[in-house]
């Protein structure tokens, strides 16, 4: 559903929240409870007293997500946790009649997101997916240079999510079992970005490897999404760059932005930082600039360059969760559809096709 059909009056959207593992600790708990018009009233956890020191003692906690679900108190359920449960936890909640927001992979594939998004539409209520890094501060500076055509026609671009972690751990991230591996874990970040960028490509072609000593699972992407009108997007994920590549390089028909470094807003959600919605100013920023160079104005000088520092926006997490309350409240459109979600989960299944059979695949007859 885009809004729900009967709006929520205009009273505080009461969230249950399904765990308490790094994703709930880090981004969804801190945003939800500093978002106006949201109250976190209920999580599910088997770590009750780690629940109530972070929250307090007004939070309820259930020990099973069940509890959570069943309860008629709770508008909007939450549910970050291990990619392989998002399904079933997702299911229940919206068989309940709970709108719910699923953290990033929407679901294991294709299959699995247009079932929910079925139950969805009968019920219905919303369902939305956390694509937060469409509110990073460079996909939101690459987004503007894009709709502003200060490229010109973009021809290749290159996005990048490095990171150094050569020991691998014992976790599900890293396991060779469903929902584990770097495809699932940073693939959709990128994938995300892309579509928002350019749109659903006409082709893909990808490689998944394992090659950290011990490796489980995929802790290596690499792959490549091809257009009709010619553009290519490398879209890469490692955990053994000490030197990251560019995060974002755009190369157009008049010239080109290359920005290095993550957005920081997750770093700050760890250091225990929260946004002030107050003071939105002081939220997100990122001082590292990108670097754009666009041909001179003059025609005499056709391959003459502009180059210098290119600030990135703001970054601006808060909004996702601010969109979600409007959307329930019937204001505002849902911030991420699931059927854009059902569209990232769908080049995730063809670029894990695409590595079992070494082959570019077509991306045509949509999901």
């Amino acid at each position: 559903m885009t809004t729900p059909p009967h709006p929520l009056p205009d009273r505080p959207v009461r969230v249950g929240l399904i765990g308490w593992g790094a994703s709930s600790r880090v981004f969804h708990g801190p945003l939800i409870t500093t978002t106006p018009g949201l109250e976190l009233v209920a999580v599910a956890s088997r770590q009750p007293d780690a629940v109530r020191a972070a929250l307090g003692p007004q939070v309820q906690v259930h020990a099973a997500p069940q509890a959570l679900v069943d309860r008629d108190d709770i508008d909007l359920v939450v549910i970050p946790t291990p990619n392989d449960t998002h399904h079933p936890l997702a299911l229940a909640a919206l068989k309940a009649g709970r709108s719910v927001v699923v953290d990033k992979p929407f679901t294991l594939d294709a299959a699995q997101a247009r079932h929910l998004i079925r139950v969805a539409d009968e019920r219905a209520v919303l369902l939305s997916v956390f694509h937060n890094r469409r509110w990073d501060g460079d996909m939101l500076t690459a987004q503007a240079l894009v709709r502003s055509a200060t490229l010109g026609r973009v021809v290749h671009a290159q996005m990048h999510f490095d990171r150094y972690r050569p020991v691998v751990q014992s976790r599900w991230r890293d396991a060779d079992a469903a929902g584990g591996g770097l495809w699932l874990d940073l693939g959709p970040h990128l994938i995300d970005q892309a579509l928002q960028l350019f749109g659903m490509p006409e082709a893909i072609a990808a490689d998944l490897a394992g090659v950290r000593d011990g490796a489980q699972g995929t802790d290596l992407f690499h792959a490549r999404l091809r257009w009709a009108d010619g553009l290519r997007a490398d879209l890469h994920g490692s955990t053994l760059a000490a030197l990251p590549g560019p995060r974002f390089a755009l190369h157009g028909t008049l010239g080109s932005w290359v920005k290095f470094g993550l957005d920081r807003q997750e770093d700050d959600l760890k250091a225990g930082r929260r946004p002030d919605p107050a003071r939105p100013q002081d939220w997100g920023a990122d001082p590292s600039a990108g670097r754009l160079a666009v041909a001179a104005p003059s025609p005499q000088s056709p391959n003459e360059l502009v180059d210098g520092a290119w600030p990135t926006q703001h970054g601006r997490y808060p909004d996702y969760y601010a969109a979600i309350r409007d959307a329930l409240r019937g204001l505002a459109p849902n911030p991420v559809p699931a059927t854009q979600a059902l569209d990232v989960m769908h080049l995730l299944d063809l670029g894990t096709l695409s590595a079992a059979q070494r082959r570019e695949l077509p991306v045509a007859g949509g999901h």
